[in-house]
């Protein structure tokens, strides 16, 4: 319940809170002493990070994941122009083979606009609360939402241009993210209007893919244009309400990310790839409270820390299925 509640509040926007010696067990305490006077272990990082230096490994989640987030998209694409009627709509609202299924974050706004709960947007909002609790919650935000996907292709732009003092990179509050969720709520209430819906760069894209581009795709390359040259992923990272209902989501999902303390070699890769760093505080130097932590709810699940980790600290986990198996 303690890391429930924490993960909820970093995800709010709080920082992690680095966990006292005396809430730790003695097996872990010892694991963080012998770590920090291991000669051996250092010598160890060190040689393993000029290794990685010199032959860099390709990302197979990242790519894996490539694959799946055009495919679901393309889908809608595919549907649409084949007249085919498998999967009509878009990500905001949809219908699969029939069936009803309706973006969270759309669908708390219209039933706040409309002051009124229709039966097919019930049954879609809960098929799809189902399906991406049993997928981890903020997997939608890595797996299928488009903008992640262009927003990841300016993010290796941004990091160029960084490295050549060409583009700064600006960090912001993120309880800001937060504000802006409550805020698209309460505008939603006030005019009847699903105010976000007109902005959302995932909703922008989803429907340029299927029916056609417009002008709202000024919006969605301004947003492109700040990430490439002031702040890595802002909108994913400091805006996007999205994200923060499928974080909502995700706090008791059983997929997660999960950390091995004994494993973990303290280099920080895994940071430096991760779309939200503080999420992987536990992987600081004294800073796991066990020897296996799973990763908070603001976790994309996008499996970059896990490709980019050289000693498998960092895995997929899905609580229960290991007493199934």
């Amino acid at each position: 319940m303690k890391s429930m509640k924490e993960s909820m509040m970093v995800l709010l926007g709080g920082d992690p809170v680095r966990p006292k010696k005396e809430d730790m067990p003695g097996s872990v305490r010892a694991l963080h002493a012998s770590k920090r006077s291991d000669k051996d272990r250092i010598e160890a990082i060190r040689i393993e990070l000029a290794h990685k230096a010199q032959a860099k490994q390709p990302e197979k989640l990242r790519r894996k994941r490539w694959v799946v987030l055009l495919s679901v998209n393309l889908l809608f694409l595919v549907s649409y122009y084949l007249d085919i009627q498998l999967l009509e709509g878009a990500l905001t609202g949809s219908r699969f083979v029939g069936f009803h299924m309706a973006d969270l974050n759309s669908a708390l706004q219209v039933m706040l606009a409309f002051k009124h709960v229709v039966l097919n947007l019930t049954i879609g909002t809960i098929t799809v609360f189902i399906m991406w609790w049993l997928l981890g919650g903020r997997t939608f935000c890595s797996w299928a939402c488009p903008y992640h996907l262009v927003a990841e292709w300016a993010e290796m732009l941004h990091l160029k241009l960084v490295a050549k003092g060409w583009a700064t990179d600006q960090t912001f509050d993120r309880r800001s993210r937060t504000w802006l969720w409550l805020a698209f709520l309460i505008l939603a209430v006030v005019t009847g209007y699903t105010v976000y819906e007109t902005i959302s760069p995932t909703g922008i894209l989803s429907r340029a893919l299927i029916y056609g581009p417009g002008v709202a795709l000024i919006w969605v390359a301004i947003l492109l244009l700040i990430e490439i040259f002031y702040s890595r992923r802002a909108w994913c990272r400091y805006a996007c309400p999205i994200g923060l209902t499928y974080g909502f989501v995700g706090i008791t999902s059983p997929f997660v990310v999960t950390y091995k303390l004994e494993k973990c070699f303290h280099e920080g890769e895994c940071r430096k790839v991760c779309l939200v760093p503080h999420v992987l505080d536990t992987v600081l130097k004294g800073r796991a409270r066990g020897m296996q932590v799973d990763i908070g709810a603001d976790c994309t699940r996008c499996g970059r820390c896990v490709d980019a980790c050289p000693t498998g600290a960092l895995t997929f986990k899905y609580k229960g299925l290991d007493k199934l198996l």
